[in-house]
Parts: structure tokens; sequence; C-alpha cells
């Protein structure tokens, strides 16, 4: 308990308590945010490997890397399936206005048997599009042995 005299030397001292139970809450609060923020001043990094695509063999031939190093994606658009496997590209149009969904499960058959061991896959979807050609994408690469599917959320 504190006292403060205020000069009056025959009144009463009077007596204050000072409350620095707020002082403690902030500094608790600055501490805790000083810790929290301390981690992440060091920059991480991420090593890159060497390409996706292993180097030639003597034969000539060029062996597909392991499943885990290729990237799989299907874009649905407006246009048709774009299939991007590694830096592959390919285009599979609309037919008549509708999705060739027979030329796609045949193209993933294909990419299947080169890739057996191979179960993720990624799609995405343009926003323009209904919800059904995210599922019919979806049922295609299910069907075709790519269990382990992810949706992009940005646009193509």
């Amino acid at each position: 308990m504190a006292q403060v005299d205020d000069g009056n030397g025959g009144e009463r001292d009077k007596n204050v308590d000072l409350n620095i139970v707020p002082f403690i809450d902030l500094m608790s609060v600055c501490i805790i945010f000083l810790l929290i923020t301390a981690v992440w001043t060091q920059v991480s990094m991420i090593q890159i490997g060497s390409s996706i695509y292993s180097k030639r063999t003597d034969t000539g031939e060029v062996e597909p890397p392991p499943r885990s190093e290729i990237a799989f994606r299907l874009d649905v658009t407006d246009r048709g399936y774009t299939l991007r496997l590694g830096k592959q590209i390919s285009s599979i149009p609309k037919v008549n206005g509708q999705f060739n969904d027979e030329a796609l499960s045949q193209q993933l058959q294909e990419i299947k048997q080169k890739y057996p061991d191979k179960k993720d896959a990624i799609i995405s979807v343009m926003e323009s599009l209904v919800y059904d050609d995210l599922i019919r994408g979806m049922d295609l690469l299910l069907t075709s042995g790519f269990e382990e599917i992810s949706v992009a959320t940005q646009g193509v």
C-alpha cells in the first residue's frame, strides 16, 4: 500500500492502492507476441532438387520419374480439358459443345499405364463453369485409378 503526503501536516494521510494488474497483462501480451513472431524471423529455404525429368540412359530412352516427383493436373476450362503431366501439356477440346469424356478417359488410362504407382492428381475448374463439370472430372479421375484428388482453389 502506498501513502501519499499532500503536505497538510495535521490532516490524515491518503492511502492509494496502485493496481498493476493491467500493466502485467499488457507486458504478458507483448512477451507472448515477441516469442511467437521470433520464430518467423528466420527465412526457411526450400531446396529444389534436379529437374523432374531424369537423365537419359545409355540406350537413349528416357526413364519416367517416380510418382512423387511428377505433377499431374487436370484443368477443366470452357474450351475443354487440359492435362498437365510434368511439363507435358495436352488439350482435349469440346466436341459439339460437350466435354469429350471418352478421350479424357483414354488419356488418363495411358497415364496410369505409364505411372501405375501414381494415385494423386490435382483438378481445377474455371469459376464460370458449373459444379457438375468438377464432379465429372473427379469421377473420370477416380475411375482411372487416381484416388487422391486435390481441388485447386485458383482459377485456371
